[in-house]
């Protein structure tokens, strides 16, 4: 079992920041990723940003440049700053641990955290 544990949502105006963080535990894989999907009201879930235990990242193309994500390995907790937000990022925020193994991929998901971005 995997569990995720998320904080740092908000509520915050245009232009301002938040940093997310999700800290995991339980059956961590040492092949894996972690990384933070969103899903506005009426909208499908979106990847926002993932960072892989080797360090590659991929992002949203609406996020780059604004948005970063780190991981600490020692503590496997991801984090995601988010810089010059705009009402469209409003949106629950949900941590996403992915194990790999042998070709398989084990989604594991946190419980999602709030974030709104007032103009």
């Amino acid at each position: 079992q995997v569990q995720l544990v998320e904080s740092g949502g908000g509520l915050v105006q245009a232009g301002g920041s938040l940093r997310l963080s999700c800290a995991a535990s339980g059956s961590i894989l040492s092949i894996n990723t972690m990384g933070w999907y969103r899903q506005a009201p009426g909208k499908q879930r979106e990847l926002v940003a993932v960072k892989s235990s080797s360090g590659s990242t991929n992002y949203a193309d609406s996020v780059k440049g604004r948005f970063t994500i780190s991981r600490d390995n020692a503590k496997n907790t991801v984090y995601l700053q988010m810089n010059s937000l705009k009402p469209e990022d409003t949106a629950v925020y949900s941590c996403n641990l992915r194990n790999l193994r042998n070709g398989f991929m084990y989604d594991h998901w946190g419980q999602g955290t709030q974030v709104t971005v007032s103009s």
